[in-house]
């Protein structure tokens, strides 16, 4: 299996929607990657309808190319044709309490299939947006909205700490959860083993957060890192490292102090035509950063 130093360097295999799953786990292989985050979704894996047959042969097929799953994508849910944003709806706050138990049952059901794949953790999205149009009586207020959130949150926990796998949370710029300070309050509202937060880079640079102290900030919730690049506009448009504004040499180094030393992912879903060079020049500007 291919090493990196230190820290260990995965790719997510949302870069990889024209492929299946097998495919996407040989190409990130052979791009040198030590791990893959898979992906609880259509092209790959869809939760609720995976099979312990073919869940036995994804599993094969990571062995045989010798990577390991730095984390399960229950972010995105494209197999549901949400015409509003294939990633972020359902969400954990839609008014319509129907939609939000889908959200709730991908989850679970996400956790269960990553215990069966052997994953230590799934990430999931921050809440969702805040409904802003519509009847006035369906909207909610921020803290309404966390309240929605918490509870959601508070039931899938129960499943994560039945199966092992831990359920994490990550901020995201224009969505419930998106700031040092939002993160905070919602660790401080959810007490279980069980959870955690995915700390991904790029949004953090969006909403103006330094990122060295962001680090440290949620060191102490943190379990899995996401990785790429932003412009120096902030926009939230996921870029191959080396080709943005973010200076990641001090990031590395604060997360480093933190004493965390598992898996940081590269995500870089916008790059479809082309994922094999997309990863393999975001290794080469990130592996000599992990050590």
């Amino acid at each position: 299996m291919p090493t990196d130093a230190g820290l260990k360097l995965a790719y997510s295999a949302n870069a990889y929607l024209r492929f299946d799953a097998h495919e996407a786990a040989r190409r990130i292989a052979a791009l040198g990657y030590a791990g893959i985050e898979l992906m609880a979704d259509a092209p790959h894996l869809w939760p609720a309808a995976a099979t312990d047959a073919q869940i036995d042969a994804l599993r094969r097929t990571l062995d045989h190319a010798g990577l390991a799953i730095a984390n399960v994508n229950a972010f995105m849910m494209q197999a549901v044709g949400d015409a509003r944003h294939p990633y972020w709806h359902p969400s954990w706050i839609e008014p319509d309490a129907s939609l939000r138990r889908l959200r709730v049952e991908h989850t679970i059901a996400a956790l269960r299939m990553a215990a069966k794949l052997g994953a230590t953790s799934i990430t999931t999205e921050p809440g969702g947006p805040l409904c802003s149009d519509g009847p006035r009586e369906g909207r909610m207020s921020w803290a309404g909205a966390l309240d929605v959130f918490v509870a959601g949150l508070s039931e899938a926990l129960r499943v994560a700490e039945d199966v092992g796998v831990r359920l994490l949370v990550e901020p995201e710029p224009g969505l419930l959860i998106e700031n040092v300070a939002q993160t905070l309050e919602l660790c401080a509202r959810v007490r279980s083993p069980a959870f955690g937060v995915n700390f991904d880079i790029g949004h953090m640079y969006c909403v103006g957060e330094p990122l060295a102290e962001a680090v440290g900030a949620l060191s102490a919730h943190v379990r899995h890192y996401h990785v790429e690049d932003i412009a120096a506009s902030r926009v939230h448009e996921h870029l191959v490292p080396g080709r943005g504004a973010i200076d990641f040499a001090p990031v590395f180094q604060a997360i480093r102090r933190t004493g965390y030393d598992g898996w940081i992912t590269v995500e870089l879903y916008p790059y479809i035509d082309d994922p094999d060079a997309a990863g393999a020049e975001a290794r080469a500007h990130l592996r000599p950063l992990m050590g």
